[in-house]
């Protein structure tokens, strides 16, 4: 039996509503409802009575709910616990977060915090949006930063976590810069001559917020995926060698710009694009934490979040 079997129990006990809880556990309904399936089987008792509207707890599933909720306090207590017995008495602040934030925000962010706090112990779990996301629904993280766009939002509830805004980020289209300092290859390109693509794996959040600037652009613009990855790091090294155009985080590319490596792939003498600023984009970065998480190192750390970053 997994634990987030029994967090989910318990928030269908709250809600009555399987649709609900699946949002607010950030899972889809088929899933979630596999879930308390998966969490039946284990106990060999149906919990909830489907046959009404809402749904009704069943005799085993009122019998469960007391021992659901010690289950949870049990796991939570445990983990404090362990965590307190890390780097001495001082627990470890558990980050979740985009490969691309760890690289470029997280150490600086860091140092930010730490000459409020003094020095800390922390983790971070790099992965994609979606994990991180589920890191911190399931206690897995204690703090979950990313990027946040009207194309790739995160759908959290706000009575059960709170957000701060630590800035924007540009999101652009950059290529290699020739010895004068021009884009190798310059958008929109034309039909008989596309330009090559480098390009975000579909399942990427990023992928998701440039395909649509693609397909909103008031001008055709023509592409052919050369090379696909899931990590801005990795498009870099190849836009670096003159591979094709790439969207990358400004924060990801300032060396190489202000080195005369990387441009934006804009012909200079395109004013029309570059006062749109066509094929640009910006994206939010925002911190994520539980509201019931009151441990104080937590909240030193949201203090100072919330005094840097007053107003984003």
């Amino acid at each position: 039996m997994e634990i987030k079997w029994v967090e989910d129990f318990l928030s269908v006990v709250e809600t009555l509503n399987f649709s609900r809880s699946a949002r607010l556990r950030n899972v889809t309904q088929p899933a979630f409802g596999r879930r308390i399936r998966s969490l039946e089987t284990w106990l060999g008792a149906e919990l909830f009575d489907r046959s009404t509207y809402p749904c009704v707890l069943t005799p085993a599933g009122e019998s469960f709910v007391p021992i659901a909720r010690e289950m949870q306090n049990q796991s939570v207590q445990a983990r404090l616990v362990l965590r307190g017995q890390l780097a001495g008495t001082q627990a470890a602040i558990r980050f979740a977060m985009p490969h691309t934030l760890l690289l470029t925000l997280y150490p600086r962010l860091l140092s930010e915090i730490e000459r409020v706090t003094g020095a800390m112990s922390t983790t971070v779990q790099a992965t994609n949006v979606h994990d991180a996301v589920m890191a911190l629904v399931e206690r897995n993280c204690d703090l979950l930063i990313c990027y946040h766009h009207p194309q790739q939002g995160i759908a959290l509830d706000h009575e059960r976590y709170a957000m701060l805004s630590l800035g924007k980020e540009p999101l652009r289209p950059y290529v290699k810069a020739t010895a004068r300092g021009l884009p190798k290859y310059a958008l929109p390109g034309t039909a008989s001559e596309p330009l090559p693509f480098l390009s975000y794996s579909p399942y990427s959040s990023l992928s998701r917020i440039v395909e649509k600037q693609l397909s909103a652009s008031p001008r055709a613009v023509h592409l052919f995926r050369r090379f696909e990855s899931d990590l801005a790091e990795g498009l870099k090294s190849m836009a670096l060698e003159g591979h094709g155009i790439a969207w990358l985080p400004a924060s990801a590319i300032t060396r190489e710009v202000a080195e005369g490596k990387l441009t934006l792939a804009i012909a200079p003498n395109d004013r029309e694009a570059l006062d749109a600023a066509l094929w640009c984009d910006e994206m939010d970065i925002r911190v994520y934490r539980r509201i019931d998480d009151t441990r104080p190192e937590l909240d030193r750390i949201w203090a100072c979040l919330g005094a840097q970053h007053a107003g984003g």
